[in-house]
């Protein structure tokens, strides 16, 4: 549907202008990073413009983790909480600081890490996210910093061979990418099958997991500190636990009711 909507020059979204009138903003933030996840500010100017007050539109587009935090602050400054937010984002700084003086303090090596922010096609992690699994203590060689995700052939992973998969579909749930993994297990021609998936290291050591999209594919700082929390105790369990509030938020691919190898 995007892809037919974006070739024609439509949106797949729309706007309750009604709504939107009887609401009268006066700021609307607006994003340009993914045109599938939330509605471009393209489209937002469109629909405000018959507003009879026009709001202001921010973009908030964040490319990396830096970003994010300034997006925040940026935020927090056109709605007068400037000071709120420096204390917001200390408090977050300080979760990501004691993770890095851990991990160099142990001096623990990089663990070789995948994650998926889709699985059939296959799609890399782009944008902050590649920050994110470093700040955890992990690598991802196949990953887009800074960028969009993009395709990645099945055979790119297999040759790459990473200690550690993290599936996290965007916009995906656990308990939805269970599901979806469910029903690929059922075809016949998905990667479950093929007996290089098998054979990668991080399937034979068990080091698969599903975690709640939210963590990686969303830009809030509070949220993408909370994802590398996470990603710390999955590649170094031996230095840290999964904090309580988090812990329905992933789930190892082998408890799924599916041959793990």
């Amino acid at each position: 549907m995007y892809r037919a909507a974006k070739a024609s020059g439509q949106s797949i979204y729309w706007v309750e202008e009604a709504l939107l009138q009887a609401i009268a903003p006066d700021i609307i933030f607006t994003q340009d990073v993914c045109e599938v996840c939330q509605i471009d500010t393209r489209c937002t100017a469109a629909a405000v413009s018959r507003l009879p007050k026009p709001p202001r539109l921010i973009s908030v587009s964040p490319s990396d983790l830096d970003d994010v935090f300034t997006s925040a602050l940026t935020i927090a400054r056109e709605m007068g909480r400037e000071e709120a937010a420096y204390a917001y984002l200390a408090r977050l700084r300080k979760l990501q600081d004691e993770i890095l003086q851990t991990l160099y303090r142990h001096r623990m090596p990089l663990r070789k890490v995948a994650l998926l922010e889709w699985m059939q096609p296959m799609y890399n992690c782009g944008h902050w996210i590649p920050y994110q699994i470093a700040c955890a203590g992990g690598i991802d060689l196949l990953s887009h910093p800074r960028g969009d995700s993009m395709v990645l052939p099945f055979e790119k992973l297999v040759q790459y061979d990473p200690e550690v998969i993290v599936l996290a579909p965007c916009g995906y749930t656990v308990h939805q990418t269970c599901a979806e993994l469910e029903r690929l297990w059922r075809e016949p021609g998905s990667f479950l099958h093929d007996e290089a998936w098998q054979a990668l290291q991080a399937v034979q050591h068990r080091q698969v997991y599903i975690a709640d999209y939210d963590l990686f594919t969303q830009p809030s700082a509070s949220t993408l500190v909370d994802g590398i929390r996470l990603l710390a105790a999955l590649f170094h369990p031996e230095l840290f636990e999964v904090p309580a509030h988090l812990q329905h938020k992933f789930q190892p691919f082998d408890r799924l009711p599916i041959p793990v190898s």
